[in-house]
C-alpha cells in the first residue's frame, strides 16, 4: 500500500493507522422511505461513536451519500472528539429514497459532483455509495455506477454498492469491473447477508472485490449465525482478505441508545464470535487489515472545476 492513503474528514492518512474499523454503517440518514426513523440526533451520533471507540473501535466509514442529511460539516467535530477515524461518501442512493426529481442530470454531471466531494470538499469523501435494484440493475443504477467508475478513473476513489436485498452482485461487477473498467478490488459489495449465497459469495472473491457483511442481528435478515457460516466458507476456501463487517444502523430505533443493538455489538458481540469460531487471525483481517486496503487509494485530484452540480447547504449536509 505503499503510497496510499485513507481519506478522512479530518484529512488523509497512513492506512495502518485506521485501526479497527466498522466498515459500514450511518451516523446520520434521512429518506423518506423511513418515516420517524431519521438519523439527525448529533448527541446519538456521538455516543454511537463513544460506545465503539470503548468497545475498541478506531474507524467508521459512513456509507450515507449525497443529498440523504449526511452532516458533513458536523463530523470533523465528531471525529475530533470521539478519537475515532470518520470516512465520509458521497454518490446517490437508489431514486426511491429522494423526493422529486433532484438529480436529473447526465452521467458526466454526477461524476463531477463525485469528483468535487472527493477533491474539493471543505470536508471530503473517501468512497463513492451508489446502489442496485432487487435482483438487477435498473436504469438509475447503470447511470450512476456509470458515474462512480468516471470519478474512480479521475480520483482513484473506491466505490461502495448497495446490493437491494443482497443481489445483483454478479452483475454490479459485470457492469462496474468488466464494462466500465474499475479494477474489482477498488468495489466493495454491500449487504451480502442478506443474500447467504455462499456459491455467489466465491465468485465475487474470486474475483477481487470486497464483500461487506453489514447490518448483523437483524430480525428481519439472516442472523449472527448465517454470518458466521458465510465468514468460515469464504476463509475456509482462502478468502478472507476479501471480507468487511459492519454495524449498518440506518433508523434511530436501531442505536444503542434505543432497542439496539447499535455500532457496540460489532466489536462485543460479533467481532469475539469471529475470533473464537474461525480464528483471531480471521478477525483481525476483517477488522483491521482488509479495510486499510479496501478504503486506502492513490488519490488523484482533477485540474478541471466544473460547475457541474451546485451544492446547497442542505444537500451537502
Amino acid at each position: 500500500m505503499a503510497g496510499q492513503t485513507v481519506r478522512t474528514v479530518l484529512g488523509d492518512i497512513d492506512p495502518g493507522d485506521l485501526g479497527v474499523c466498522d466498515a459500514h454503517d450511518h451516523l446520520f440518514l434521512r429518506s423518506p422511505r423511513l418515516p420517524g426513523e431519521e438519523l439527525d440526533d448529533t448527541a446519538a451520533a456521538r455516543s454511537e461513536l463513544d460506545s465503539l471507540a470503548q468497545a475498541g473501535g478506531r474507524a467508521m466509514v459512513q456509507w450515507t451519500p449525497w443529498g440523504m442529511g449526511r452532516r458533513l460539516s458536523v463530523l470533523p467535530a465528531l471525529s475530533r472528539d470521539s478519537g475515532v477515524h470518520l470516512i465520509a461518501a458521497t454518490g446517490l442512493h437508489q431514486a426511491k429514497h429522494y423526493e422529486g426529481d433532484r438529480f436529473a442530470c447526465d452521467v458526466d454531471e454526477l461524476a463531477e459532483l463525485f469528483v468535487r466531494e472527493l477533491t474539493r470538499s471543505p470536508v471530503r469523501a473517501g468512497l463513492i455509495k451508489v446502489a442496485g435494484a432487487f435482483h438487477h440493475l435498473d436504469e438509475h443504477a447503470r447511470r450512476t455506477m456509470a458515474a462512480a467508475a468516471t470519478a474512480h478513473h479521475a480520483t482513484g476513489a473506491p466505490i461502495g454498492v448497495h446490493l437491494e436485498g443482497g443481489t445483483a452482485a454478479l452483475e454490479t461487477l459485470q457492469l462496474l469491473c468488466a464494462d466500465h473498467g474499475v479494477p474489482a478490488h477498488r468495489v466493495i459489495l454491500g449487504h451480502l447477508l442478506r443474500y447467504p449465497d455462499p456459491a455467489v459469495h466465491r465468485r465475487v472473491a474470486e474475483a477481487g472485490a470486497y464483500l461487506a457483511f453489514d447490518g448483523p442481528s437483524r430480525a428481519h435478515h439472516a442472523g449472527d449465525h448465517r454470518l458466521m457460516e458465510c465468514v468460515a466458507a469464504l476463509a475456509g476456501a482462502g478468502h478472507a482478505d476479501r471480507v468487511l463487517i459492519g454495524g449498518d444502523t440506518v433508523v434511530a430505533s436501531a442505536r444503542s441508545t434505543a432497542d439496539g443493538p447499535g455500532m457496540r455489538h460489532l466489536l462485543g458481540g460479533i467481532a469475539p464470535r469471529v475470533a473464537l469460531e474461525i480464528g483471531s487471525d480471521v478477525a483481525r483481517a476483517i477488522f483491521v487489515e482488509n479495510p486499510a486496503r479496501a478504503f486506502a487509494a492513490h488519490w488523484r485530484d482533477p485540474a478541471r472545476q466544473s460547475p457541474g452540480m451546485p451544492l446547497t447547504p442542505a444537500e451537502a449536509g
